[in-house]
């Protein structure tokens, strides 16, 4: 996986100063985003060349009223009842875009699990533990972060639990 290395540069994204904060070894990922393009996480997998198993997109739910993060493989979709069990929760809905931007601090497309501006509650699917290292948004589109999944589990104080589908 090693197409388009770069090394951490000062200031970087809110996820990527998190990592170096925490000093957790990872590895960002550039690439050229498409504005047409329909699925972000499927066009960063084909960008870094990687299986779209080891890519995982960051969503934004409401269980039970909360919102919540769901960290499921590009490969796959969000199994809502999977999620509200996980996160301890009857419910789950998709959260409106809109929210879901204003309180991460990211726009859709580029929401990463890491360096959020409002730490919410993650739910990682338990897929990326089968993988060495996995890559998820770093902050904006087009840019990446490969990191070990239980190090993106210790971050973001997730439970790790099978969530999706596919």
């Amino acid at each position: 996986m090693a197409k388009k290395k770069q090394k951490q540069q000062s200031g970087g994204t809110p996820a990527t100063v998190a990592l170096t904060t925490a000093g957790k070894p990872f590895t960002v990922h550039a690439y050229e985003h498409d504005p047409a393009v329909a699925s972000y996480g499927e066009e960063a997998a084909e960008a870094l060349g990687v299986d779209p198993g080891q890519v995982f997109k960051t969503l934004v739910a409401e269980v039970d009223g909360a919102l919540t993060v769901a960290v499921v493989p590009v490969s796959g979709s969000l199994d809502l009842k999977a999620l509200a069990s996980a996160a301890g929760g009857k419910r789950a809905t998709m959260a409106d875009p809109a929210a879901a931007e204003r309180t991460t601090g990211y726009v859709r497309g580029g929401i990463s699990p890491l360096g959020q501006r409002k730490r919410l509650p993650t739910v990682v699917d338990a897929s990326a533990s089968s993988y060495e290292t996995v890559c998820v948004s770093a902050g904006r589109r087009g840019l990446e972060v490969e990191l070990a999944p239980a190090d993106l589990a210790e971050l973001t104080g997730a439970v790790v639990a099978p969530i999706a589908r596919g």
